[in-house]
């Protein structure tokens, strides 16, 4: 009889194993044909309401799916694939809606899902659905809708071993996979170097390795149990040395005063990443409430669950201070989600510290039902519930409304690049703006804010390049040579060409001047600012434009030294040091430039 329930048991196993690599590989067959999709412009590369939801579904979902297999029943394993899949819908669909008609940078729409997916999205996407998956296996396998805390404990780190175990067997593969095509290239068979780069190796093999590493994780239970207490106790008698430092840290405040942590300009996300270490440290010394700790491990947990609290507080005064002096942001927003989790932790543990006196067992009530408020937290924040965006942008247009900020002194910026849809919206309603003391004004600079097509100074943008336009003649009566203007230029040629030359939107200077006396102009290119050498550019009898030497920039930054330049203001003079001639080449000194000399031009203007 055991012997029929061990053969049945080995099929089931084999079956699962089979079941879980088919997963694997049809996830990476789809994960192909959208990268194949994403590039070649194919359906539904063009329709993001479908691409996205089924990319973020062909990323997070198989690991869920294999991880549940064999343990859950095939039928409850669908109904949680089926939610899981709607949430997935939810939160992709709105992530297209709020982008949609904001054109990227470059003011060209982004090609398919790979390029737009927003990375905040699949970043919480992933602990939203391994949390949620983590406390629905829980209560499948205790048959309860709220399981034992210990259930909770162990799949959740199961899985968390997993995950981590399975990335670094992948990691692993793809070294040993590096190491054979070098062997390979050396007797020159380049077959596996080249099958390394294309994707209809990479997708799938990678796909399949990752469903391989979960399926032996998964059979093997006791390692993954071994791992994860050895884990545990580590991070435990680390515990002591961050509650010490916290306490310093609390105690030395009344002597230095919050001014200094205000000036940080982040102490908020400072405040609440010892928040986050204190939490984790604290766990892991409590494991399942069952689990023997030494006398310091378990009076640090104690003082570091008191500890939490006044850095949760400390950080909401920080962050009331931002928001009361200028209002919501998108990060201010997201800090405010954090800190909704953090006082969960804070006042829970907090209680849990003062109400026991031999160990911390009501912070494993306060895990589970901080787990559902951190999931009920992210599906607000990506969806229209609490959209950051939404919420950042009605609270500055209020700002600016109420004048509580000038014009002169509203961020458009903002709106137009950080505000998605809901910026865009704010943009247009304020461009045609008609009551208000500063209307004219608000008008001017919201329509100049929707003509914006670069987000921050010297990005790229894509498209034709106008050397003409980027490029700015001193002084304003000289002109490009046209041949200069119209050749086409590439890093392929030259690898330190300026970017002015090949990027949309990026600006520098020149001077046109003629440098070695022969009648002929060559052309400077410099950028105040900069310390790189100054590139001198000449045309070649082919017509061709090529470097023929770069200017000592040491004094770059001096603008008033700029200034001088721009104006014409100087002169071609043979150098003070005579150059050396080595091997029929010259090679001349640079003169020493620095902010004493700046001084003295400034001070002779």
């Amino acid at each position: 009889m055991e012997q029929d329930e061990t053969m049945l048991e080995a099929e089931v196993s084999r079956r699962v194993m089979a079941l879980r690599l088919a997963t694997g590989l049809v996830q990476g067959a789809l994960l192909y044909w959208l990268y194949q999709a994403d590039r070649g412009g194919w359906w539904p590369a063009g329709a993001p309401y479908v691409m996205t939801p089924l990319l973020m579904a062909c990323a997070l979902l198989p690991a869920m799916l294999i991880s549940a297999m064999g343990h859950i029943a095939p039928k409850k394993v669908a109904q949680w694939m089926a939610v899981a899949a709607g949430v997935v819908l939810i939160m992709a669909l709105h992530a297209v809606s709020r982008g949609a008609g904001v054109s990227p940078p470059g003011g060209e729409l982004a090609k398919g899902a790979f390029t737009s997916i927003p990375g905040p999205l699949m970043v919480f996407g992933v602990v939203f659905m391994y949390i949620a998956h983590a406390l629905v296996m829980a209560g499948a396998v205790d048959k309860r809708h709220v399981a034992s805390y210990g259930t909770y404990f162990e799949l959740a780190w199961k899985l968390a071993v997993q995950l981590m175990f399975s990335a670094f067997f992948v990691g692993v593969l793809w070294l040993v996979l590096l190491m054979g095509s070098g062997l390979f290239s050396m007797v020159k068979l380049d077959f596996l170097k080249h099958m390394m780069e294309e994707s209809w190796f990479v997708v799938p093999v990678v796909c399949f390795a990752w469903s391989c590493a979960m399926h032996i994780t998964d059979v093997r239970p006791a390692i993954v149990r071994g791992i994860r207490s050895l884990l545990l106790v580590l991070l435990s008698w680390i515990l002591p040395v961050a509650a010490l430092i916290v306490s310093g840290f609390l105690c030395a405040l009344p002597f230095t005063g919050l001014d200094v942590l205000w000036a940080t300009r982040h102490a908020t996300s400072l405040l609440l990443a010892a928040d986050a270490v204190l939490v984790v440290l604290i766990n892991a010394a409590f494991q399942n409430g069952h689990a023997k700790a030494a006398l310091a491990v378990r009076v640090s947990a104690r003082v570091a669950s008191l500890l939490v609290l006044p850095l949760t507080a400390i950080a909401i005064y920080a962050l009331g201070l931002r928001v009361y002096d200028y209002g919501w942001t998108s990060d201010r927003v997201i800090a405010a989600a954090c800190l909704v989790v953090a006082s969960c932790y804070a006042l829970g543990y907090a209680w849990a510290a003062h109400r026991y006196e031999t160990w911390l067992y009501p912070i494993a009530n306060v895990n589970v039902a901080t787990a559902f408020v951190v999931l009920a937290v992210l599906l607000a924040l990506f969806t229209p519930i609490a959209d950051p965006a939404r919420l950042s942008v009605n609270s500055q247009v209020a700002r600016l409304e109420r004048g509580r900020t000038t014009a002169a002194k509203f961020d458009f910026h903002y709106l137009r690049f950080e505000g998605q849809r809901y910026g865009q919206a704010a943009l247009a309603r304020l461009s045609q703006q008609a009551s208000g003391a500063e209307a004219a004004l608000i008008r001017e600079l919201a329509a100049k804010a929707l003509k914006e097509t670069v987000r921050w100074p010297g990005e790229q943008l894509a498209g034709p390049v106008s050397v003409a336009d980027n490029v700015k003649v001193w002084p304003a009566t000289t002109k490009l040579p046209a041949s200069f203007v119209s050749q086409k230029w590439s890093v392929a040629d030259d690898r330190a060409v300026p970017p002015c030359l090949i990027n949309r939107g990026v600006g520098c200077d020149a001077l046109v001047l003629d440098v070695d006396g022969d009648g002929k102009p060559e052309v400077l290119l410099f950028k105040g600012g900069l310390f790189s050498p100054a590139p001198l550019y000449t045309e070649r009898a082919d017509g061709k434009w090529v470097v023929a030497g770069r200017l000592d920039a040491s004094g770059g930054a001096c603008v008033p030294l700029i200034d001088k330049l721009k104006a014409g203001e100087y002169t071609l003079v043979a150098p003070r040091m005579k150059a050396l001639q080595v091997g029929g080449q010259v090679l001349q000194f640079q003169s020493e430039f620095d902010t004493d000399d700046c001084k003295l031009i400034k001070a002779a203007k």
